[in-house]
């Protein structure tokens, strides 16, 4: 065989093999951005779940209200009115998606001992089957459950980064109230809870064109 046909040959093989490597390298890119959409799409679906059950907490909380301040006699509307220490802030904190997720996750958790707190107050204050004491068991089983995804949906953009405890250690409660007291407390804790969900909501429909696509542009590789 001559130097020809060897170069030839060679030339051949190298075409082969570029065209091959070229193929590979393309099944490779399609395969990574069909699993990076896979997980856009989960991340999208998560997300969703979480918003739709925010937005029935969100509006179990205005019939909340409505329930509380009819069951508490004369000069109920000047109850949610008034200011009153130790409730949690219905604001949203933190600069990163990460950080605002937390904040959700423990302000949630913050709440749910104010929703033990009214409720222990109100059985006093109520007929066993007053429909409002029915109302606060359903809003504070939903808080525990929206707590419980948003934990969930962060462990599942963050896996490396765990949920931080609160910083103030326990929620602090307000000490021994009168009568008047309990139900203006009650009244701010539920008028409050109402602000966090509708923050919450708006914080939510954000991070679904914030986070879910950027997960698939970090993951896309380009060549």
């Amino acid at each position: 065989m001559n130097g020809h046909v060897k170069s030839m040959y060679f030339q051949q093989f190298m075409e082969l093999a570029t065209t091959l490597l070229s193929v590979l390298l393309l099944m490779a890119v399609d395969s990574t951005r069909t699993v990076a959409a896979s997980r856009n799409q989960q991340c999208g679906n998560s997300l969703q779940q979480t918003l739709k059950l925010t937005r029935l907490a969100q509006k179990e909380s205005v019939d909340l209200i409505k329930t509380y301040k009819a069951s508490q006699g004369e000069i109920s509307e000047l109850f949610c009115k008034v200011s009153v220490n130790n409730v949690p802030d219905p604001n949203i904190s933190g600069l990163e998606p990460s950080e605002r997720i937390v904040s959700i996750y423990t302000h949630l958790q913050a709440f749910i001992p104010h929703f033990k707190r009214v409720y222990e107050q109100q059985t006093d204050l109520q007929l066993p089957m007053s429909p409002l004491l029915a109302e606060l068991s359903v809003v504070k089983a939903h808080s525990r459950n929206l707590a419980a995804l948003i934990n969930s949906f962060y462990q599942s953009l963050f896996p490396n980064l765990p949920v931080p405890e609160p910083a103030g250690g326990a929620t602090a409660l307000p000490p021994p109230q009168n009568v008047f007291q309990q139900k203006v407390y009650g009244c701010v804790v539920l008028k409050t809870y109402k602000e966090f969900l509708s923050n919450v909501s708006r914080e939510l429909r954000n991070l679904k064109s914030k986070v879910c696509r950027r997960r698939i542009q970090i993951n896309t590789p380009f060549f």
